[in-house]
């Protein structure tokens, strides 16, 4: 039986269990590792496994684990927790550092009072690296998904892992248990996806559900949030700098001009640390 530290985190109440691997893998099957630990009955509980590496190309690297095990590319609410977690470590006094993720080196940049901000990677919209086979050419906007004879009107960008992003009257009330699942897996993605459902207060304020790929419905999701304002600017619903609402809290996110980075910005905070017995 091994006692494997942890810190449970959560950005905008995107919650996540905090691994410090440093020193060398504690672990020997992060997946099975991920299932239990995130497990909200029998282990920590939690929507991501966050697991803090040594890189070769940047100041660390993040590996993530979502609740069923596989792995992700990207965490934009993640990445601000990490940060936090470091700084609050001592492992830097820098307010910038690099980290390297599946889906390229970000770096996020401490503001103060808890709040990060980070330069997230440029939008894909080519349909073959999102990756989908709703399309040959991009950007995908508006275009229709049917689901089990349901059509519905989706607009579909990778900020490193991949959005469906799908504009609804009013996401509080629309079934997003009930058809998030049925699109992550639906056969338009060969590597499932992430599911965004979206209402639109303003041009400078959307409302966001997210049903995220391997963990369901969370209360946040910060590249989702990223996939959200892009799909808004490219179908003109909104804005290049916009607020969105998410169940755990708000986020900032702005692009700037098409050829540019995403830039997101929102809290992150400690909640409790301790140590699981792991067998």
């Amino acid at each position: 039986m091994s006692r494997i530290p942890f810190v449970k985190m959560h950005g905008a109440g995107n919650d996540f269990v905090v691994v410090d691997c440093l020193d060398g893998d504690p672990v020997d099957d992060w997946r099975a590792f991920a299932s239990f630990a995130l497990d909200r009955h029998l282990g920590i509980g939690g929507d991501q496994l966050l697991l803090v590496q040594r890189s070769r190309e940047a100041d660390y690297s993040m590996g993530i684990r979502n609740a069923d095990g596989s792995s992700a590319e990207m965490c934009g609410n993640g990445i601000r927790a990490f940060l936090k977690y470091v700084r609050d470590r001592g492992l830097t006094d820098r307010d910038q550092i690099s980290v390297e993720t599946l889906a390229g080196i970000v770096h996020p940049r401490w503001l103060g009072d808890d709040h990060v901000e980070i330069e997230m990677t440029r939008p894909v919209l080519e349909p073959q690296k999102i990756p989908t086979t709703l399309g040959t050419s991009g950007p995908l906007v508006d275009v229709p998904l049917d689901v089990d004879g349901e059509v519905h009107t989706a607009t579909l960008v990778s900020m490193g892992n991949p959005h469906c992003v799908i504009f609804v009257d009013d996401p509080q009330t629309f079934p997003v248990r009930e058809l998030g699942p049925r699109i992550e897996n639906h056969d338009a993605f060969p590597q499932r996806t992430n599911v965004e459902f979206v209402g639109v207060r303003s041009p400078s304020e959307l409302v966001q559900r997210t049903w995220e790929r391997g963990a369901g419905e969370t209360l946040a999701c910060g590249s989702g949030a990223c996939a959200v304002a892009v799909a808004a600017v490219l179908s003109g619903r909104a804005g290049r700098d916009v607020r969105i609402e998410l169940p755990g809290g708000t986020l900032s996110v702005r692009w700037p001009d098409d050829d540019g980075p995403v830039w997101l910005s929102g809290p992150a905070a400690t909640v409790f640390e301790g140590e699981l017995d792991w067998p």
